[in-house]
């Protein structure tokens, strides 16, 4: 069986933030994103490490602004846009923070010169993404979890992946004790994305 990572490879990692912090959560632990870039930095040659966030503009949801300047700080490419607030059919008050298109158009940028991209999301709209990159003989690794009720990997992104890495079997690498989170940090945070993305209906476009 070959190798998943060959230290020759040009990697790139492609973090959909809310995807993310919705299947740690799911998971029960939080996310140390100094030490998620450590690790992925042992297995090839780091080309670029995208993280991708919608944000909102009022002080309301201000506290994911610590992470953003901190990932921008330590070596993450950090792509944002703003949220979207609308009312749905039933009246309540939702908001829309979809990086869908942006998060694949880097990595079709990307495909050109990286051998091996990362897909941190389990999100079933990229596996159309991950054949076209494959397409052009990329290998895509995709992080996500089964552990979690109910799974957070759709089926067929689960497939069309080369690899799949379960989020459950990277927790003592990368998580982070709620318990050692300072209650009003005075620097950026080591990796919280802030609850209020877990809301957004990511289905909407």
């Amino acid at each position: 069986m070959k190798p998943m990572f060959d230290e020759r490879e040009k990697i790139a990692l492609f973090i959909d933030g809310a995807n993310l912090y919705a299947a740690a959560k799911a998971l029960g632990f939080d996310i140390d994103y100094r030490r998620l870039l450590q690790e992925f930095q042992t297995k090839g040659y780091m080309l670029r490490a995208y993280y991708f966030t919608a944000l909102a503009e009022d002080q309301e949801y201000s506290s994911i602004r610590p992470l953003i300047d901190w990932l921008d700080y330590n070596g993450y490419s950090v792509v944002t846009k703003p949220t979207k607030e609308f009312v749905d059919a039933t009246g309540r008050r939702k908001i829309k923070g979809n990086m869908d298109i942006e998060l694949a158009v880097a990595a079709m940028e990307m495909a050109e010169t990286v051998d091996h991209l990362v897909l941190f999301s389990g999100d079933g709209d990229f596996r159309s993404l991950v054949e076209m990159i494959q397409r052009k003989g990329r290998k895509v690794t995709v992080v996500s979890t089964m552990a979690s009720q109910p799974p957070m990997i759709a089926d067929e992104l689960r497939r069309q992946a080369d690899h799949f890495v379960d989020l459950v079997t990277l927790k003592q690498k990368l998580g982070r004790d709620p318990a050692e989170r300072p209650a009003r940090p005075e620097r950026a945070p080591q990796g919280e994305e802030p609850g209020f993305e877990d809301d957004f209906d990511d289905d909407e476009d």
